[in-house]
């Protein structure tokens, strides 16, 4: 059995701790300050920077719970709590900011893309709410609201505004229903394809963005196929993968 710090010791080494479990909450915090420049970004209609933020601010989404769970900012930083904070910096990344610019990116009419910018904030903000948004096996239940992603292929393909109504108005009603998204990373079905496909769709991107979104149309119909496969991909039965 190891025996107990000193209590001065011990103080140190748990302020220590908590310094470092705050740091934590602070990096995660840093994808507000992202999707500020992503903002700034968007209302200069420089659509490529603005998903180059929210891209900087997804990888932070995307490894800062591991960093979490290694300090366990729940016990060492109680104060704060990173649920509450992942929440408020992923509705302003996933959501709010690519809203504004599916609003004013000229994709439809004023009338109609104020319309849809509210129907997409309000079904968004049901669904952060939906105390059942994940299944026991790490899928998501419903359209997990990642409004970055439809913007970013909007933006990409720009659709007639009749299209890009009636994509808005199909994804926010799936959002309330109870089919499965897939995660590419927590999902263990099929994981190493699910890895696979989110590293080229991840080049793939970066080379469309370098390109002013007006990339050659392979690039396109690429990224266009690996959605398309992640779309589908929560609907097969684990049983039929593993026949």
């Amino acid at each position: 059995m190891t025996a107990p710090l000193p209590r001065q010791g011990r103080g140190r080494y748990n302020g220590a701790v908590g310094a470092l479990a705050f740091s934590v909450h602070v990096f995660t915090a840093c994808g507000a300050g992202f999707a500020l420049l992503a903002m700034v970004a968007a209302v200069a209609h420089d659509w490529a920077m603005m998903f180059v933020w929210l891209g900087v601010a997804l990888i932070i989404d995307g490894v800062d719970g591991s960093f979490a769970r290694a300090v366990d900012t729940a016990a060492n930083a109680p104060r704060w709590s990173g649920d509450v904070l992942d929440l408020v910096v992923d509705f302003t990344t996933y959501v709010f900011v690519p809203t504004y610019a599916i609003v004013a990116a000229d994709l439809m009419p004023l009338t109609w893309a104020l319309a849809m910018g509210f129907v997409i904030t309000v079904t968004a903000a049901l669904y952060f709410a939906d105390g059942n948004m994940k299944s026991a096996d790490n899928h998501f239940v419903g359209f997990p609201a990642v409004w970055n992603l439809i913007a970013f292929y909007l933006l990409l393909v720009r659709p007639s505004a009749w299209t890009t109504v009636a994509v808005i108005m199909i994804f926010a009603v799936l959002t309330f229903v109870p089919m499965k998204f897939i995660h590419p990373v927590r999902v263990r079905r099929l994981r190493w394809l699910n890895t696979v496909a989110l590293l080229v769709w991840s080049a793939l991107a970066l080379l469309a963005l370098s390109q002013g979104l007006a990339p050659q149309p392979w690039v396109t119909a690429a990224l266009c196929l690996i959605a398309v496969y992640f779309l589908l991909a929560g609907l097969v039965p684990a049983r039929a993968v593993a026949t």
